[in-house]
């Protein structure tokens, strides 16, 4: 009889030492692995790395699935539960993905893409920075003054005469050539360079063309003092980045839409393109410009980027 109770009551102690494991692995991501991915460029890897590195200090287990490819790729992979999150911009939810009409109001694109991204694919928009890397044209200070050229209305009026330097995929974007054809009149560009878009701004620099393509968290905008085009008809939608996130994952770890929620309001413009440029005017890589930034913070200890 004694046996028997002594073996009761260590299999009671083994269970409850169980349940209390699972209860703490729950607080802290369980044993899963948060899969986070990005697209292929500079300020996604940054992002992807930041989302990372935040969530394994706070205790779970990541995998790091950055540098997928484009929208399309990343959106994919989400559907799919190959990853269970990564960085978007609410213009390209919009326009891309949803394939909804453009939209220049911030709470309105948020209010579309949230509700329909939980209606047809059952993943949540987290909360989104206050930075907007929307699409935009870029000259030279001395260019634009030369030309007289401030607005987008302008630049399409001496079309004929300019070089557009940017990426392959703006010819056929919703947002890009197409767009700005239909919101400025059908005008005809001199020439379009198609280049990596590594390159624009110091094709631009060099001469090679007379206007860029940019994007609003771009480094080189302030490194080169480069005058922005207002975009006066509003064609371009705001592109504020939040976490896409797939359901099931909040339903297990729900702790994870607070801390990144948190983490949204320091991801300025300011910041964000001085986190590019250090990658792509310094060369420094994505995972340590990230870590840098979260110790600068106090999302990290100090100790962390020794």
């Amino acid at each position: 009889m004694k046996s028997l109770r002594r073996w009761l009551s260590s299999t009671a102690l083994l269970v409850s030492a169980a349940l209390i494991a699972v209860a703490c692995a729950g607080s802290t991501g369980g044993g899963e692995t948060i899969r986070i991915g990005s697209k292929d460029f500079t300020e996604q890897l940054i992002l992807g790395e930041i989302y990372a590195l935040v969530l394994e200090d706070a205790g779970y287990q990541v995998e790091r699935k950055l540098n997928l490819g484009g929208t399309p790729v990343a959106q994919a992979a989400l559907e799919s539960g190959e990853i269970d999150l990564y960085p978007e911009y609410t213009g390209t939810g919009l326009l891309t993905v949803l394939k909804a009409p453009a939209d220049s109001d911030p709470e309105a694109v948020f209010e579309t893409v949230s509700s329909q991204y939980k209606e047809r694919f059952n993943l949540v928009w987290l909360a989104p920075a206050p930075m907007n890397n929307t699409q935009a044209l870029a000259m030279t200070q001395e260019k634009s003054q030369e030309l007289g050229i401030t607005t987008i209305s302008d630049f399409a009026e001496q079309a004929s005469d300019l070089v557009l330097i940017g990426p392959p995929e703006f010819e056929v974007r919703e947002d890009g050539l197409p767009g700005l054809k239909a919101a400025y009149g059908n005008f005809e560009l001199a020439s379009y360079k198609a280049v990596d878009p590594g390159l624009r701004y110091q094709g631009l620099v060099d001469g090679e063309a007379d206007v860029a393509v940019a994007f609003g968290t771009d480094g080189e905008i302030s490194a080169f003092d480069l005058v922005i085009l207002e975009d006066d008809q509003q064609l371009f939608p705001p592109y504020q980045v939040a976490p896409v996130v797939r359901q099931e994952l909040l339903n297990t770890m729900p702790e994870v839409q607070g801390i990144l929620d948190d983490l949204s309001p320091v991801i300025t413009d300011e910041v964000m393109q001085s986190l590019n440029y250090q990658v792509t005017g310094e060369a420094r890589e994505p995972e340590e410009v990230a870590q840098d930034f979260l110790v600068e913070y106090g999302w990290l200890p100090e100790d962390a980027a020794e």
